[in-house]
């Protein structure tokens, strides 16, 4: 008998630190609107919401945990979603600074970027866009200069304070030294299977959206974790980002959309929202026969604790 399809995992990256509020109105910024957001991602479909605060004067990305705190009961009282908060923040951000909020909050998921890395974000300052904060242009031309740190040090410190909280991550791999970076510690035993990796195209430091990569980062992984250690996902920036998706369902993989990784629903369409997103995937998802994981089957499928045991 063949085996029964693994179901695909929906996430949904909200907000981001990457774009900023002038690139597009619908890009949640206040509480409120990160909150809204989150459940009417979650009543479209998604299992998991990967969640970043941001500054509601001004949507610069904040990492202050009094601003996750306004948003985060919210969602859990009012949809059954995972619930996955950052450790990436933003560039510039300590990792004291970077892991405040879920030291507070001891989620069910966390994010985890498995390595240092250029981030490079200045192409978006030549848009041809008429700011609204002083802060994001010139933001966007200093990542230029900036390295995204996430040391072996950092990875490990990460894994051990939030760790103890029996919280698991989303490993965002952004090129194939990551994946080795993850084996690494795994071997060390400082994850537990199942682990949730997430592969990332198209950030301009990372791996580029050629589909061949994405067959090679798989092939790899396999190699590297067993077939049956891991749950894997994937998210490509910009206009990748419905192609790459649709790729990974049919290879097997979970789905990662959000307004995070891009502001447009289709070619020349800004999206209105995150789940408009969320249906596009779902609408995809359909038409090739796939069925998209409930939250309870997320938490099956990663082995989490479950909503009750988060402090939010």
């Amino acid at each position: 008998m063949a085996a029964k399809p693994r179901k695909v995992i929906i996430s949904c990256a909200i907000t981001g630190g990457v774009h900023t509020p002038s690139m597009s109105e619908h890009l949640p910024v206040t509480p409120d609107q990160i909150a809204a957001q989150a459940i009417g991602a979650a009543q479209a479909g998604a299992a998991i919401v990967h969640l970043h605060a941001r500054n509601p004067a001004d949507g610069k990305p904040s990492a202050d945990p009094a601003i996750y705190m306004q948003f985060l009961p919210r969602i859990k009282q009012a949809a059954d979603v995972v619930v996955n908060i950052t450790t990436g923040g933003g560039l510039g951000m300590s990792v004291d600074d970077r892991i405040a909020a879920a030291k507070l909050a001891k989620p069910e998921m966390a994010s985890l970027n498995m390595g240092s890395m250029n981030f490079n974000l200045a192409p978006m300052a030549a848009m041809p866009i008429e700011w609204k904060h002083a802060w994001e242009k010139p933001a966007l031309e200093a990542s230029k200069d900036s390295i995204f740190r996430n040391t072996f040090g950092d990875i490990e410190r990460i894994l051990g304070e939030l760790g103890r909280f029996d919280t698991k991550f989303e490993h965002e791999c952004y090129d194939v030294g990551h994946l080795y970076n993850l084996a690494h510690v795994l071997d060390q035993g400082l994850v537990k299977p199942p682990i949730f990796v997430q592969f990332i195209f198209g950030i301009l430091g990372g791996i580029g959206a050629d589909h061949d990569n994405l067959i090679f980062m798989k092939r790899t992984a396999d190699r590297l974790f067993g077939a049956d250690t891991y749950v894997w996902s994937v998210l490509a920036a910009g206009r990748h980002q419905m192609p790459f998706g649709t790729l990974g369902a049919m290879m097997g993989g979970s789905v990662r959309v959000g307004l995070e990784d891009s502001l447009y629903a289709g070619k020349g369409k800004m999206a209105s929202s995150n789940a408009e997103q969320v249906t596009k995937l779902r609408r995809i998802l359909d038409e090739l026969s796939l069925e998209a994981a409930t939250p309870a089957e997320a938490r099956q499928m990663l082995g989490l604790k479950g909503a009750d045991r988060t402090e939010f």
